[in-house]
């Protein structure tokens, strides 16, 4: 295009010069051809400028590149001779006479272990025999059995019928101010005398399996009422609620409990189940399922009467436990007995997996000033608070505190 305007403004110059200037043809002609060379001239110098200028600029990134490459060369070497410097069969070496002096030590251990335990076989020790520690004697802590409830299981049917089956909170504390953590909902019974029977006194240990199941149920609905009031009245608490295998390994039963907690998400933040450990422990692989299942729509789980703190805690807290409860005595008196840990470290190393450690059967201040000492700081018992009726005109509040004055006022 440039070109053909230079030959457009040659002729157009021509025919200036042929009409205007009165130039010869001749002369025009030679006029048109002498601009027009000098237009093709000057535009082929300005082609050859800019061609010189681009190789220029290339050749300069090409520099640029060629030094880069020289440095990232350099270094390289310079890693190569550190390498080559190093000598990694000494340290092997090294590492392989450590494992062999770990692994001997190890083997002394395991037989010096597998002789404490055949003199241990040998001698027969009495169950009886007092665990002696510095400053005082501790006798060995026997999980206690479980005593048959004195209240005979057509009595409780007699009762249930007759509706003298009532749902009572016990508070959970926090010290050191004792206020409520959160509350058991506990099943008691009215005697014809007045007074209040509590589970361990008429919950069947063998058989009655329907009416453990009609309890517990009426249980759930009973939390879910006390929930519900508890949130619309702006605090909401954490309850927990009894469960056992009688209710998780019959299919009916599991399912209407799962279709109760499904109709109620919006409060299963709120609710813990509290199962015995043995039971726990004994779960088949249906009630195993179910447990997963309650799991994963919202509510946790609380492990009651624990005898071991020598459990997997990770898998437990993957199935959704929240809570493990010890007796008071017991984990003061003889901490070895149920961890191997030091008992101010007990609750720290549940915290990492989001289970809190609850103390249950307080019994004086005595246990309760041991208990902070220990930075465990969840307890229970009738000293601190009772068992007491459901106020239906108010809602729950989280925030009070309790004492022993106030409680037995």
């Amino acid at each position: 295009m440039v070109y053909s305007f230079i030959a457009l403004s040659a002729a157009g110059l021509g025919a200036l010069s042929y009409f205007a200037l009165s130039f010869t043809p001749a002369n025009a002609i030679l006029a048109a051809l002498v601009f027009g060379c000098i237009g093709v001239v000057a535009m082929e110098r300005m082609l050859r400028i800019r061609a010189e200028n681009r190789l220029e600029r290339a050749i300069e990134d090409l520099s640029r590149l060629l030094a880069t490459d020289a440095q990232a060369g350099a270094v390289l070497g310079q890693r190569i001779n550190a390498i080559a410097d190093t000598n990694p069969g000494q340290r092997l070496e090294t590492v392989e006479a450590d494992i062999s002096v770990l692994g001997t030590v190890i083997r002394q251990v395991a037989e010096a272990v597998a002789e404490v335990e055949d003199k241990l076989a040998s001698t027969g020790p009495r169950r009886d025999a007092p665990m002696k520690t510095p400053g005082r004697v501790i006798p060995a802590p026997a999980p206690a059995p479980d005593r048959e409830p004195v209240i005979p299981l057509e009595t409780l049917r007699q009762a249930v019928a007759d509706k003298r089956l009532a749902f009572h909170l016990q508070p959970i504390l926090r010290l050191p101010h004792r206020r409520v953590a959160a509350y058991d909902l506990m099943p008691r019974l009215l005697l014809d005398d007045g007074d209040w029977a509590d589970p361990a006194d008429f919950m069947p240990r063998r058989g009655g399996y329907d009416l453990v199941r009609q309890i517990e149920a009426s249980a759930l609905m009973e939390a879910v009422a006390v929930a519900r009031r508890a949130r619309t009245g702006g605090a909401p608490v954490i309850l927990h609620v009894p469960l056992s295998c009688a209710t998780l390994g019959d299919g009916p039963a599991a399912e209407r409990m799962l279709g109760i907690l499904d109709a109620n998400r919006a409060i299963l933040e709120g609710l813990t189940f509290l199962v015995a450990e043995s039971e726990w422990l004994a779960l088949t692989g249906h009630e195993r399922a179910v447990i997963e299942q309650i799991g994963r729509k919202g509510a946790g789980f609380s492990l009651g009467g624990a005898t071991s703190l020598r459990l997997d805690m990770a898998e437990l807290a993957a199935s959704g436990l929240r809570a493990l409860r010890v007796e008071a005595a017991r984990l003061i008196e003889a901490p070895e007995a149920l961890t191997d840990f030091h008992v101010s470290d007990i609750s720290d190393y549940l915290a990492r997996f989001d289970v809190a450690l609850i103390a249950t059967a307080i019994a004086n201040e005595r246990q309760i000033v041991e208990l902070l000492d220990s930075d465990i700081l969840l307890v229970q018992g009738d000293y601190l608070a009772p068992p007491g009726p459901i106020r239906q005109d108010l809602s729950l509040d989280a925030n009070r505190t309790i004492t022993p004055q106030l409680k037995r006022g």
